[in-house]
Formats: structure tokens, sequence, C-alpha cells
């Protein structure tokens, strides 16, 4: 070992012998159990991040810990390269999204390989390679051909700038998430997977996700959004056309006293044209397309909205309702219409009370008489039903499914199941994605590309048009096609390409099988590695990618393509990486670098005037509150960016960003470095102790007892719960421990009881500082890699408590003796002495004085 800890020289030679030696490559092997290991796959915007850093550490970490113990570790890395931002990024600096995307994979590649992550690189896998997305592009035909994939108008989050649509994920305050323009409603042709087929099943299983976080499964089945109801018609006054309403209090029908319809409802423009209503609603339903419909925007907005200018009839009590749009009315749920029932739901009262509509109470408490002309809050509990037909006198909760079923006899609704879930739309009018496989023919209407046409490949050569706008539908060479049923030769293309959102809810399966050419993956592999045992990624994936994931592996097992349903057996969200935020008055926002100490003030560096601290956020390029990771593997190596990360806070939790955390992660490796240094010579050529701790004595057996106890603290911190800082903090205490045995401690198995203590150190350090294990194991003599020794185990006895030999004497005499656990307290020392037989002979009746407890050796009796 060299005298000094150099982590350049250190990381950069192991790295190399991994690479070489192909440590990380893995293959099946049915004799072996299985681990599949997995962090979401990063998006390759050009440099990694302290995010990803916090990541894949904690992923590498598990994958090292599994493989040492015994397990057949898959761990892959890939690129979920398709994608807005990539476009975006390269309109910015004037360069092609395919150069753009392909030299940011091969700087990241490079950034990942320094941190020393174990991925089997010979699996790795860019999404926007055509030999990845036609296997896509023959899936999405099979599901066309089975019904399960279908194209419609449908209203839209449209981004003119960004010439797409929006997810309402993706939708912010009413403005584009990626280029911060104006976001609005638009009706547009769409192609859409079936998911709401699956919405049961996504349901039901979320129930048998034990290893998932609670907030996770609270998230997917909020999503999912199931609702048990009944659905009625409303008959439109003049007219042979009715609304269907879906509602979950069937029970206040006869309550309902106006009906809302959502902006985008297809009758609101059709029943206003010539009637007076039909500019005020023209404007409205327009300035609502330039609003956030998204539940979460609406539900925080005024309520407000206008009348049609016609009516519909209360199926129930024959009332004339007049229908408005309004705003919160929202077509993603139930039907996108709402009956309102003002004296029973507080958001229909205060637009009743707003625009001066009528509130009939239809239930109304036991202990009270609800007045429908002065109430100000709506009564939503349990009650008598009033006003409400043959209804009147019974129960309002017991009512519900008597109700369900008078719909049903009266042939004007029926009981039923509603979900918020709607199908996913996949359309996107970008160029960076995978092509939809379809045709357009006159004669013959959508027909598909046949599977020995796949992949539809994107040209890469496309020059991007002004504003981002797709050049596919000016790209003859590719939107010119021979119709493959008539022969038509002024077919074309289908030009909108998938959601991103595809690519990454089957690519776990691909890196089972990642060259495989006669196939979506080889089924025989993936039935050895799948499902995935541990999945790792943000919170902020809760949603969407998990649950379109969760829905495409329903879609290949109802094709026979895999046996499973739920990808993830078990899923890990870590936290963010934050720090505080620092600005100049006059530069703004200001990076790390941009500021300087000057006498305990910190100062912009181009101005001078002194900086103000914010607060401590998630670390944003926009903010500038971000660390440089490539700065941190300058200054001190990966090991300690690894052991920061690790040490500073459990993963699920934020992780603050600390400067003195660093420096401390780095003091420590150097402190077990000179510890190695200091006793390798001594204890290289010794036979490793792993004996009986009686063996031992002193401070050597309290070592190596302390030793076993650290092996499985750290086993079970790791195994059990994630918890790498309380491990690391363990193996702290050890090394304390082995500093306290110096050369002058004279036991004849203190340097075998050393090298065990070493051993252990470096095995247990090995999958959270791999280089440096590797570098300390090494100095112990081992000539293959570290990762390749198996797990250390522990020994049970070592976990016994020693007895302590305890003196009884009365007044100064020798009596007894007996023997306590060394965690006995001195009152428990007492009482045992003074309840010795021996001892009572001695005192007899006599009072005792005092009794003295000496250091748990003895104790004096004076009587």
């Amino acid at each position: 070992m060299d005298e000094k800890y150099n982590p350049h020289a250190i990381e950069l030679k192991w790295q190399s012998f991994w690479e070489e030696s192909k440590l990380f490559k893995v293959d099946e092997d049915p004799d072996k159990e299985k681990y599949y290991l997995l962090e979401m796959f990063p998006y390759p915007s050009g440099n990694i991040h302290m995010g990803h850093v916090r990541n894949y550490t904690i992923g590498d970490v598990i994958a090292r810990y599994k493989r040492m113990r015994g397990f057949n570790v898959l761990h892959p890395m890939g690129w979920d390269a398709f994608g807005m931002p990539a476009e975006n990024a390269a309109i910015a600096n004037k360069s092609h999204p395919s150069r753009w995307t392909y030299k940011n994979i091969d700087t990241m590649r490079s950034q990942l390989k320094r941190l020393g992550f174990s991925y089997d690189w010979d699996r790795e896998l860019a999404t926007c390679s055509p030999e990845y997305y036609r296997w896509e592009q023959w899936l999405f035909l099979k599901m066309y051909e089975k019904g399960m994939v279908y194209r419609k108008e449908s209203f839209v989050n449209w981004c003119e700038s960004c010439r797409t649509v929006l997810a309402n994920e993706q939708v912010e305050g009413g403005m584009c998430w990626r280029c911060g323009k104006q976001v609005r409603q638009q009706k547009r042709w769409q192609w859409f997977f079936r998911i709401t087929d699956y919405a049961e099943d996504l349901l039901k299983y979320c129930d048998k996700l034990p290893d998932w976080p609670d907030k996770v499964i609270t998230m997917q089945k909020n999503w999912i959004g199931k609702s048990f109801g009944a659905e009625i018609r409303f008959p439109i006054e003049n007219i042979d056309e009715e609304i269907p309403v879906f509602t979950t209090r069937q029970d206040t029908v006869f309550g309902a006293t106006f009906m809302c319809l959502a902006p985008e409802y297809p009758l609101v423009l059709e029943l206003s044209k010539e009637t007076p209503q039909e500019s005020s609603v023209c404007e409205f339903v327009e300035r609502m397309s330039m609003q956030d419909r998204s539940s979460r925007a609406v539900e925080n907005y005024e309520k407000e909205g206008v009348f049609i200018g016609a009516y519909c009839i209360n199926p129930l009590s024959g009332r004339r309702m007049p229908i408005y749009t309004a705003n919160f009315a929202l077509m993603e749920y139930g039907t996108g219409a709402v009956m309102a029932v003002p004296a029973h739901d507080q958001r229909d009262l205060d637009f009743a009370r707003k625009y001066g509509l009528d509130v009939v109470v239809v239930v109304q408490p036991y202990n009270d008489d609800l007045d429908s002309t002065t109430m100000t809050e709506a009564y939503i509990g349990e009650g008598v039903m009033v006003n409400s037909g043959p209804f009147n006198g019974m129960n309002n909760k017991k009512a519900l499914d008597e109700i369900a079923v008078y719909f049903e006899k009266k042939d004007i609704g029926r009981k039923t199941v509603s979900f918020r879930l709607r199908d996913w739309g996949i359309s996107r009018q970008r160029y960076w994605g995978a092509p939809i496989p379809m045709i357009h023919c006159e004669k013959c209407g959508i027909v598909a590309v046949p599977e020995d046409d796949l992949p539809v490949v994107l040209p890469e050569d496309a020059d991007m048009l002004e504003g981002g706008k797709s050049p596919l539908p000016t790209l003859d060479d590719f939107l010119k096609v021979k119709c493959p049923v008539c022969g038509n030769l002024k077919a074309r293309r289908e030009t909108d390409t998938m959601d991103t959102f595809v690519e990454s809810s089957w690519y776990f399966e691909r890196y089972c099988s990642p060259k495989c050419d006669s196939g979506m993956f080889d089924k025989k592999k993936v039935n050895y590695w799948m499902p995935v045992d541990q999945y790792i990624g943000g919170v902020e994936h809760a949603i969407l990618h998990l649950l379109y994931s969760r829905y495409y592996t329903r879609v290949l097992n109802c094709f026979g393509f895999v046996k499973y349903k739920e990808p993830f057996t078990r899923l890990l969200t870590q936290g963010m990486v934050c720090k505080e935020i620092v600005s100049c008055p006059e530069h703004g926002f200001l990076l790390p670098e941009e500021v300087k100490e000057s006498n305990s003030n910190r100062l912009c560096k181009e101005c001078g005037k002194e900086i103000m601290v914010g607060r401590i956020e998630k670390m944003s390029k926009s903010k500038k509150n971000v660390i440089d990771p490539n700065i941190l593997l300058k200054k001190y190596g990966a090991d300690t960016t690894r052991l920061f990360c690790l040490f500073a806070t459990p993963p699920e939790r934020d992780l603050e960003w600390s400067e003195q955390g660093v420096e401390g992660s780095y003091r420590f490796l150097n402190r077990v470095w000179r510890l190695a240094k200091d006793r390798m010579n001594l204890i290289k050529n010794e036979k490793t102790f792993d004996g009986s701790p009686e063996q031992l004595n002193g401070r050597v057996k309290d070592l190596y007892k302390k030793t076993h106890q650290t092996i499985k603290k750290v086993t079970n911190d790791i195994e059990e719960r994630f918890h790498f800082n309380t491990a690391i903090s363990a193996i702290m205490e050890l090394v304390n421990a082995m500093y306290g045995i110096g050369n002058e401690e004279n036991s004849p198995n203190r340097d075998s009881v050393m090298r065990f203590s070493m051993e252990s150190v470096a095995l247990l350090l090995s999958p959270l500082v791999p280089h440096f294990a590797e570098e300390i194991w090494k100095g112990l003599g081992y000539k293959s890699s570290v990762l390749l020794a198996s797990w250390p185990t522990y020994r049970k006895d070592a976990f016994l408590k020693d007895d302590l030999l305890i003196v009884i004497q009365v007044n100064g005499k020798l009596r007894s003796k007996f023997n306590i656990n060394t965690d006995a307290d001195d009152n428990t020392i007492k009482e045992m002495a003074l309840s010795d037989e021996r001892v009572k002979k001695f005192i007899k009746n006599k009072p005792i004085k005092k009794v003295i407890v000496v250091k748990k050796k003895l104790v004096n009796i004076v009587v």
C-alpha cells in the first residue's frame, strides 16, 4: 500500500481492472438464485447530476452486496433517449437531436464508469435505437389487431411553442413545464391505449405490492380513482338527446336544480348556437381553453360558469334545470357533466348563490331543520330523505342501492362504477420519438404497416424546423408510402410519434436479452430474470411511469409473452438532493463557485456585494443551487462522493448538501487507510483468527466481539432497511475500536484478531466504497477482487455477555462470591450480595450501616 491515500490513482486502476476482467458481466445460471437490481434509467441530458449520483450509488451498494451474498445479480444500464428535452436542447444549442443525444450518452457513460458502478455494460441499450423501438412498433400492431389501440378526436393540452400534446402533470399553472409558454385545450386526433380495460386489475394488485412505499400505493390508487355510484340520464328539452351523469350521491338527485358541463363537452357550443348566450359561451370556452384544466389546478380556481341557453329535465323530480358550462366540470372525471345539488355540495351551493339558482333540500339531518333560503353550508352528512317522492322518510345512506335499482326499473339509469383513470394518449406531434406504425390511405382508411416492413425508421438526418415543429410531415421520403392493402401510391405515414413513456414501460424486459433480434426479448431469459427484485427511482415517477409499466406488463401477459403481471417486486423511492439557494442583488442566482469568502462574509465574485442565502431546496440548474459531481470527483474521488451520499441520511429522505459532510467522509477514508498502512506489516502474513471469543481476553477479545457485532449490524441495516448511514456509523465505531489496540497490547492473538477485523472492514466497505476496499483487500495479500469474496458472517457466541465475578465482604472480610452479567447496575449487584445465603449467616440480625459497591468488583457490607 502507498503511504498516502490517492483516490484518483486507486480508482482508475480498479476501474480498468473491472472492465478488462469483465467482472460485472452476468449470464443466466439456473443453479444460482437471481437478483435483478434496477435503477430508473436516465435521460441523456449531457452530464450526470447529484440526484443521479445518489440514486445509482444506492443501487450499486445493493447490487454489490447481493453479489457477495451469493446471488446471480443483474445490474444493467441504458438510456431513455427519446423525447422533447432532446429536441429543445438541440434547438438551443443549434445541434440535431440525434447528434446531441449520442454525444451526451458517451459523456454520461464515462461519468458513470468513473463513479465505479457495477453495470453490465454489455447490456447497454438506448431507446432511440431502431433495434429497440422496432419491437414496441411490433407490439403496437399486435395491440391494434386486438382492439387495444384506437384513434379518436379528443381535447388535449396543446403547447403551441413545443408543438406537442402534454400530460396534465406537464402543465404547471397553465404553462408548459418545458418552455414556460401558455398551454391551451385543443381538439386533435390522437392514438390511445385502452389502459382503462385494466383499471380494476391495476387497482386490485395495488394491495399485492407489500414492498412498495405506502405513499406510492396511495398515489396509484388515487390516480386510478374507483368510485361506486350510478349513472342517470337527463333528457335535454326540445331535442332527442340526453346528458348522462355519473354520481356517487344518487340519494340527492331529487335536489338537482341545474346542470354543469365541462367547457370541452361536445354539446356546449352546439346547444348555445343561435341563442342570446352564444357569444358569451364562446368567449368562456375560449378563455377556459387557455387555463390549466387539471383537477389539481381547477380546485384552486374561483368557481365560475355561463348559462348556455338550454335546459334539461330532472328525470326524478321533473324540474326544468338550466344548463351551464362551468370551470369546475372536467371531461376527465365521470362523463364531463355534473348534476348540481347545491343543498348538499358546497361547491354547487357557492355557484348557486353566485348565479341566483334554486336550492332544494332533500336530506334533512336528524337533529336539525335546514332552510334552503338561508343555509350557507351544504349538508353532506347522513339524514332522512325529504322532497324525494317515494323515498321520503328513508335513511339516505341506506337508500343508495334502492334508488339505483329504481333508475333501472324506470330505464333512466343504472348502478355502475366509475374510474378516474382515462385511456393513455400516446400521440406526440414531435420529431424525436418512435414513429407510430400506421398508414393513412384515402381508399382503405387507416391500415397497419406490415410486420415485415418494421421498423419504421425515424430519419435521423432530418433538419429541425423553426419553432421546433416536426419535420416528418414535410419529408416525402418518410411521408409518402404505398398502401399495403390496395397499392395506392398516395398513401401517407402517420407522422405522430409515441409518448416516451412507451419506451420506458418495457426496457427492463429488454435488458434481459438486449441483443435479441427475433422478438421483443428472449422469453426464457425473461422468465429467469423478471420480475425486477428491487427498483429504485424518484417519487416524481410514482404515478405515470410506474402505472404505465404495470399496464404494459399486463399487455405482455395477455399475449402470453410473460408469466407475471407486476414488473417490480420491491420499490425504493429515494429522496431529493437539496442545497441552499444563494443569490446576489445584482446578478441573481449564483453557483457555489461564483461565491467567495471574505472576513467571514460571503460575497459575489463578480461585484463583491454580500450575497443573500435563501431556502434549502431541491438542486436545480435554474436556481444554480447545484454541485457538479465532476468537481467532487476531481477533488475527493468517487469513493468519498459515494460515501457522503450514503452516510448523510437514509435513502428515502432528502439529502441536504454539506461540504463539511464530504470532508468528513474523506477524513474517515484517510483514517482507515492510515490504520491499514500502520498495521499491514504486522498482520499481512497472519492467519485470520476464527475461533471462539473465550479463547481471547482483554481488549483483543472486546475487538473480536465488536467486529462480529458490526458484521451483524451492517448486514441487517443493508438487508432489511437499506439504512446505509447507520451501517457506516457502525463501521466507524469498529475502526475506533481497532485504533484502541496498540502495539503494546500483549496478547498472543492480537495480530490475527486485528487481521480478522481489517478483513471485515474491507468486506463491509466493499459495496459502499469499492475501489478503496479493493486496495485494502489487495494489501491483505489477496489476489482476486474483493467482490468475489463472500459477505462476512458473524458468530452468535460473540453476543453473549461476559459474567463478572463479584467478591462479597462483611466488615472487610471475604465471605462469598457470585457471578453476574456485565451490564448489571450497582443496585442489582447490591441486591444479589444481600440475598446471598452465606452472607446472611454473617449478618444475622445485625443492622446494616452501609453497603459499598466498588467498580463492579467488590461489595463490602458494614454491620
